[in-house]
């Protein structure tokens, strides 16, 4: 199901005519991303929601599935499971990937910002303060 849902995702995108990497091809560096995360922190936290979800355990979780977050009615039924494919094509152009979402954000036209904001999530999603462990 997680492959048919990113590969329906990416048909979609090509056929909007959006660019997306392919995450095979797609090398970012975390300590660059750390810096363009803070854009995402008037809204987001990496372990508490704020405006909106937090991010850990973003990676491998469907969009819309955080516990007592209130998301749009465009998130809840975007049927998206988040990977470096999905989340590439949302943060270049969040509101054609969900049309109706409430994330007011025009998104990251530069891929390898987008690369780069991604490799810092993955590193994040894997460290203590994501994970709980020391």
């Amino acid at each position: 199901m997680k492959s048919a849902c990113g590969a329906a995702l990416l048909a979609g995108l090509m056929l909007a005519g959006l660019s997306v990497a392919s995450p095979a091809q797609a090398t970012g560096d975390a300590i660059r991303g750390a810096t363009l995360y803070s854009r995402c922190l008037a809204c987001h936290a990496l372990a508490y929601d704020r405006t909106g979800p937090r991010h850990c355990g973003l990676f491998g979780r469907h969009a819309g599935s955080v516990p007592g977050f209130s998301y749009s009615e465009a998130m809840k039924h975007a049927n998206i499971m988040w990977d470096e494919a999905t989340l590439n094509a949302f943060l270049a152009a969040p509101m054609k990937v969900v049309p109706g979402t409430s994330m007011g954000y025009a998104g990251i036209p530069d891929p390898q910002e987008r690369n780069d904001l991604i490799a810092y999530l993955k590193q994040q999603n894997a460290s203590p303060t994501c994970t709980g462990k020391k």
